[in-house]
């Protein structure tokens, strides 16, 4: 069994479920907490997969330097997640604040934009 990066006690079970197509997000913190051990994975697939077409970056390398060490969920609502996701890259220790935004699309959870800060 391993740990998800998302907190949880099994990656399979949890994040890795969803990584693996084998079920659907049931709420936007299931989501969000599965694109964050997407970014923690390297999955850009997963990112692309979740991310709404409308906002979708083109490019969505990943930084190879940039290591996620953590997530907080802060608050969450019925298509909103604050969170704090905590990383090390060259400079050192650093988190990412953000107010999430999701949207079902298709009966599927995709993630929109958000406000960082």
């Amino acid at each position: 069994m391993t740990t998800c990066p998302c907190g949880s006690a099994d990656y399979d079970a949890c994040c890795g479920a969803l990584h693996r197509g084998a079920r659907d997000a049931e709420t936007a913190e299931e989501l969000m907490r599965s694109r964050y051990s997407a970014f923690a994975k390297g999955d850009a697939f997963y990112l692309a997969r979740t991310w709404h077409p409308r906002t979708r970056p083109d490019d969505l390398s990943m930084d190879p330097s940039l290591r996620w060490t953590g997530l907080t969920i802060l608050a969450s609502s019925d298509d909103t997640v604050d969170f704090i996701a905590r990383y090390v890259d060259a400079e050192g220790p650093g988190e990412l604040r953000e107010h999430s935004r999701f949207s079902r699309r298709a009966g599927r959870w995709v993630y929109v934009d958000g406000d960082v800060g």
